[in-house]
């Protein structure tokens, strides 16, 4: 077979994967590949195979019969394992239970792995499983879970570590929208800052992914020379670092096949589509990381996390460079601030003129407001200068905050240009002018000097 049909046969088979139903997919192959018996013979034989074996490689064990792997009764709430009270059971898989516990020594809340059985009676297994606890027990870093002990009770093995509430990048990654460029890069740094301290005590994950698990190396994740049984080191852990990272900017994995099988077959034979067509708001610099990250061969990617560590600074300053609509973008927030003072001052005049309930309790409204107003537009400046790639996060945290107080302020305004408008015809035109500038400036012209300053994600 020449290498044009090697790569026929493998389009074909690719396709024939993702066919919908896939039960016509025999006549379709036979119909594409009429021109050569050869090609549409050893497709027709791959698919065959893939009919058999897909369905077990779709569904790790692990995940379809993890009781068969665990062979004790799960501990009920209230149990005891030495110095630990089991709350609840929060998972389990081939490596064995975890469970909710309380520490009684330290009055804290753990995370209690209970190893299976059938891990800890072969001697070498135990013995190794203690060697990974005390590496992962020497690490210390805010993106890593704290291992805190190593407990034998009773002749079986505990891992208790720090309990972490919260959700999952998966679940990030299911939610529906796509993060911005800003939360994209800062979700990069923090991952490849808590990987680089892993590489530099020399540990190597082999198993990184959006959601926890047991199977040592998740066939979406693996590395090629990973899935062909070689020998793995940190570049390894830095093509699932790219996998994750494409996956969690998209919302789709690089290789995406209907099977494991499939997705195990592009990693090795095809390129994954450019990220950059994909998610065009991503800076050049981040999309050439992770691209870079999600090489064949090893030697082309990066070598460890901590080169990962500075290429994507380099690609966060070269992207965080002010935008020449960026000076547009401060004077706007500088000058809708001032107007806030102007506008609790021209209410103070007005309470001045006309003292009456009313009058009193607009300027104390926007006496406030004129206080809480300039700190958040404040704020914002700050952190585009000092802290640009969490400028989009601090926008939308504040941005409902900030509409409404111009939205009230403006509307506040043009109740005492009413009240006014009798009797000092000018200063109530000043204070409708001024009602409508702010809540204009907010609505209409903030969006678009947001988006010309730094893009339609405000980032």
């Amino acid at each position: 077979m020449t290498s044009d049909q090697r790569r026929r046969v493998r389009d074909l088979f690719e396709a024939a994967l993702d066919r919908d139903p896939p039960a016509g997919a025999g006549s379709w192959i036979a119909r594409e590949a009429a021109d050569d018996p050869v090609v549409r013979d050893e497709v027709l034989s791959l698919v065959e195979h893939h009919s058999r074996a897909g369905a077990f490689l779709s569904h790790p064990i692990v995940e379809q019969a993890a009781d068969l792997l665990l062979d004790e009764e799960p501990l009920a709430p209230g149990a005891s394992v030495g110095a630990y009270t089991i709350v609840r059971e929060i998972g389990r898989g081939g490596m064995g239970r975890v469970y909710l516990a309380s520490d009684g020594r330290l009055g804290r809340t753990v995370a209690l792995k209970a190893l299976a059985p059938h891990l800890t009676r072969d001697p070498s297994q135990r013995a190794r499983l203690r060697r990974e606890a005390r590496a992962a027990a020497a690490l210390t870093h805010p993106g890593i879970c704290t291992v805190y002990a190593l407990e034998e009770v009773n002749g079986e093995l505990y891992i208790a570590t720090e309990f972490v509430d919260g959700h999952t990048l998966a679940e990030e990654i299911r939610s529906g929208p796509r993060p911005s460029a800003g939360v994209v890069l800062q979700t990069a740094q923090d991952l490849a800052a808590a990987l680089a301290s892993a590489h530099a005590s020399g540990v190597i994950h082999r198993d990184l992914k959006p959601q926890p698990g047991v199977v040592i190396g998740t066939p979406a994740y693996m590395a090629p020379e990973q899935i062909n049984g070689l020998a793995v080191d940190a570049r390894a852990d830095v093509f699932a670092f790219g996998v994750l990272l494409y996956e969690f900017a998209c919302g789709a994995h690089p290789f995406e096949g209907s099977s494991q099988l499939a997705v195990m077959a592009r990693v090795l034979e095809s390129d994954a589509r450019p990220i950059a067509a994909r998610c065009p708001a991503l800076s050049g610099g981040v999309a050439d990381v992770i691209s870079r990250c999600l090489k064949k061969a090893p030697a082309e990617r990066f070598g460890s996390a901590a080169e990962l560590v500075g290429a994507l600074k380099a690609a966060g300053d070269a992207g965080s460079a002010a935008s020449p609509h960026a000076t547009w973008w401060r004077v706007h927030q500088i000058v809708i601030a001032m107007l806030h003072i102007v506008a609790a001052t021209l209410a103070w005049q007005i309470k001045e003129w006309i003292e009456t309930p009313l009058t009193i309790a607009i300027f104390l409204a926007l006496g406030a407001a004129a206080t809480i107003a300039p700190v958040l537009r404040g704020h914002l400046v700050f952190t585009e200068v000092m802290n640009r790639p969490h400028l989009a996060r601090e926008r939308r945290r504040t941005g409902r905050a900030t509409l409404l107080l111009d939205l009230v302020t403006g509307v506040l305004l043009f109740i005492d240009a009413g009240m006014i408008a009798g009797t000092r015809a000018l200063p109530a035109v000043f204070a409708l002018s001024l009602a409508i500038g702010i809540v204009m400036a907010s609505i209409v012209l903030e969006p678009a000097t947001t988006a010309a300053a730094f893009g339609s994600d405000g980032s």
